[in-house]
């Protein structure tokens, strides 16, 4: 089993080094003054409300490792006073679809080799092109796009599942039809069947009718010889 630890060096110019256990990001906490409020915005923005203690509120935006918390007594903060980065593989994407949350969304920026400019990245770089919203209270979310081989392999792996989804769903449909035409061939075999057994079972009954009409008449012959018989 491999040693989940790692190996961090110190600044220190001695060269001294510490052994540490790996630390992921879990919650940020973020400063409201309105608990109801901030989580009817971040609800509205599209982010998923987590099941938490009465006194805390959680939400975690699609895709991320990452919660924000917030409430009553989690900070000491001025409400509005945080400023967090959102990673996003297509920036134009997600601010249009901000927007049509009924978001207020800024205009694009990006930074480059001569500071801020106006609109996006014209080559689309990473981490270069952004925008940002604010929640009620005025804390900041930076919206900033990430692109390269990872973020290919993602729309990628993206792309197959939904294509594998479509599939899943063709297939279902075209069982479910495989079904109904079973159900119905079987269906039409058993009411052949039935009439089968119909005709099948009238023409016995006429024959036994048939049968018994002449044994009755060859009963009736006999009687009527053995009679005379006796005259």
């Amino acid at each position: 089993m491999a040693n989940p630890t790692h190996e961090v060096r110190s600044n220190d110019s001695s060269g001294a080094t510490a052994t540490k256990s790996d630390m992921k990001l879990e919650v940020v906490v973020i400063p409201v003054s309105d608990v109801d409020r901030a989580r009817e915005f971040y609800k509205k923005v599209g982010w998923r409300l987590d099941v938490t203690p009465p006194t805390v509120v959680q939400l975690t935006p699609p895709g991320s490792w990452c919660s924000v918390q917030f409430g009553k007594t989690l900070t000491s903060a001025a409400p509005g006073s945080a400023k967090s980065y959102l990673i996003v593989s297509d920036v134009v994407a997600a601010r249009n679809q901000l927007v049509a949350a009924g978001i207020e969304v800024g205009e694009f920026f990006h930074f480059g080799p001569e500071g801020r400019g106006g609109g996006g990245d014209p080559e689309r770089k990473a981490y270069r092109s952004r925008a940002s919203f604010s929640d009620p209270d005025g804390n900041v979310w930076l919206l900033q796009e990430v692109t390269g081989p990872a973020t290919r392999a993602r729309r990628l792996w993206r792309d197959i599942v939904q294509f594998g989804g479509r599939l899943v769903e063709r297939a279902s449909a075209c069982l479910c039809r495989s079904w109904r035409a079973r159900e119905a061939r079987r269906r039409g075999r058993s009411e052949l069947a039935r009439l089968v057994r119909r005709v099948h079972g009238a023409g016995a009954d006429r024959r036994r009718a048939s049968a018994r009409n002449d044994h009755d008449a060859t009963a009736i012959g006999g009687a009527a010889c053995f009679q005379q018989a006796l005259i």
